[in-house]
C-alpha cells in the first residue's frame, strides 16, 4: 500500500502539534509495511496516480488541499484536526481579525485571511474554486467527497457532524506519544514539589498570559518552555512584561531535552482556549506530571476525571488546580492511561484499519 501524507505548507517551517502527528503517523505506518510519501501542499506536479490513497491533514486549511482533491482521481482520507478559535477571536483576538470576529463566523474569518494572502499580499491559491465555495463551503465539499474521516476523538467527529450536517464514516485516530522517548525510570527523577512547567509556543490561544496572571507571586516556579508564534511577538512581549519573578522563560528546546523539565516537574499545565488534545499534555502525563489542562475542546475523553481542570478565561481557577495538582499525589492511573491507550503505534493501527476498508474493501 502506497499513501501520499498531504499537509500544510509551512509544516517543518513552523512546527506544531501536527507536524508531530504527520511525521508520527507515517513512521509506525512504515514499520507496519505502508509506504508513505510526506509531500507539502505547494508542491505542484504531483503524480496522484501512483498512490492507492491520498492523505490530507487539517480540514482548516482547506483551500490547500481543494485543488489537490479536485485534481487527483483517488481516493482520500482526512485527519480532520478541525479546531474552534472563535471564543478567543472574538474575546482576545487583537487588530482587524479580533473586530471581525465579534460580528462574523470562524469560516467567514478564514475566507477573509485567504483572500487577503491572495490579493493583498500575492501569495497563489490551489483553485480558484476556493473563492467561489467559500471557506464552509470548500469543507463541506471535501467532507461530502472523502472516504473516510480520521479525527482525534469521538467528540471532534460530533463537532464537525453539529456543524456541518454531513455524516461521513471515521476511525477515530488517537493523538499520542513517543514510548521510545518518554521512559520515565523511578530511579533518577527527583520530582520538585515547587515546580510547574508549560510547554507550548506562546501564543494567545494557549493563554500564557492568564497563566502568568495566575501564578504570578506564588511560592511555586513556572516555567515556560517554547518560542514566540509567528507573528505574536507583541504578545509574547506582553507575556514577559506581566512575569514575576517566580517564571522563567526557555526558548524552544528538543524533545529530548524536554524530558529533563518533566521528570523534574510535579505539574504540567496547559490553559489553552481549544485543545483537540494537547501533545504536551500527554507528554507530560507520560512523564508522570499531574497535568491542570481547561475544560475546552476534546480533552476530557482523553483524561476524563485524571486531570485538574480550569477556566481559560479566569485565572483564579488556574491558579487554584495547580495548587491542588501540586498538592495531590501523582496521579499514576493517568501515566498508564497514557502509555497504555495513547501511542504512535496505536495511531498507525487505527489509521491502517481505515485504509485497509477502503483500499482492500475489507
Amino acid at each position: 500500500m502506497k499513501i501520499l501524507f498531504l499537509a500544510r505548507p509551512t509544516l517543518f517551517s513552523s512546527s506544531g502539534g501536527d507536524t508531530v502527528q504527520v511525521v508520527n503517523t507515517a513512521k509506525y505506518l512504515r514499520k507496519l509495511g505502508v509506504e508513505v510519501d510526506i509531500v507539502l501542499s505547494d508542491q505542484k506536479n504531483i503524480e496522484y496516480s501512483t498512490y492507492d490513497l491520498l492523505h490530507l491533514f487539517n480540514i482548516i486549511d482547506c483551500e490547500d488541499h481543494l485543488g489537490h482533491v479536485l485534481k487527483c482521481k483517488i481516493p482520500f482520507v482526512i485527519s480532520t484536526i478541525y479546531v474552534d478559535y472563535s471564543e478567543f477571536d472574538r474575546h482576545y483576538r487583537k487588530g482587524l481579525i479580533g473586530l471581525l470576529a465579534k460580528v462574523f463566523s470562524q469560516h467567514f474569518i478564514e475566507y477573509i485571511k485567504t483572500g487577503a494572502k491572495y490579493f493583498l499580499k500575492g501569495e497563489k491559491v490551489s483553485t480558484y474554486k476556493y473563492f467561489l465555495l467559500g471557506h464552509k463551503g470548500s469543507i463541506k465539499f471535501l467532507l461530502k467527497n472523502a472516504s473516510y474521516l480520521l479525527p482525534n476523538s469521538h467528540s471532534e467527529y460530533q463537532r464537525l457532524y453539529a456543524d456541518f450536517g454531513i455524516g461521513v464514516p471515521y476511525q477515530v485516530v488517537v493523538n499520542a506519544i513517543d514510548t521510545n522517548l518518554f521512559i520515565l525510570d523511578a530511579n533518577d527523577t527527583q520530582r520538585s514539589n515547587t515546580q510547574v512547567v508549560c510547554a507550548a509556543r506562546i501564543e494567545g490561544i494557549k493563554n500564557q498570559k492568564n497563566l502568568i496572571r495566575a501564578v504570578s507571586g506564588k511560592s511555586f516556579q513556572l516555567k515556560l518552555i517554547g518560542r514566540a508564534s509567528e507573528n505574536q511577538q507583541a504578545y509574547f512581549n506582553e507575556c514577559v512584561g506581566e512575569a514575576g519573578e517566580n517564571i522563567e522563560f526557555i526558548p524552544q528546546i528538543s524533545q529530548s531535552d524536554l524530558l529533563n523539565y518533566y521528570k523534574k516537574a510535579k505539574v504540567h499545565v496547559l490553559p489553552s482556549w481549544f485543545e483537540t488534545t494537547g501533545l504536551a499534555s500527554l507528554e507530560a502525563a507520560a512523564m508522570g506530571c499531574n497535568i491542570v489542562i481547561s475544560d475546552k475542546g476534546d480533552v476530557r475523553e482523553y483524561f476524563g476525571d485524571l486531570a485538574y481542570y480550569c477556566n481559560p478565561d479566569k485565572p483564579e481557577t488556574i491558579a487554584l488546580a495547580i495548587e491542588n495538582a501540586l498538592k495531590d499525589d501523582v496521579r499514576n492511573g493517568l501515566r498508564e492511561k497514557v502509555i497504555n491507550d495513547y501511542t504512535w503505534e496505536k495511531a498507525a493501527e487505527q489509521t491502517f484499519s481505515a485504509y485497509k476498508k477502503i483500499v482492500q474493501n475489507d
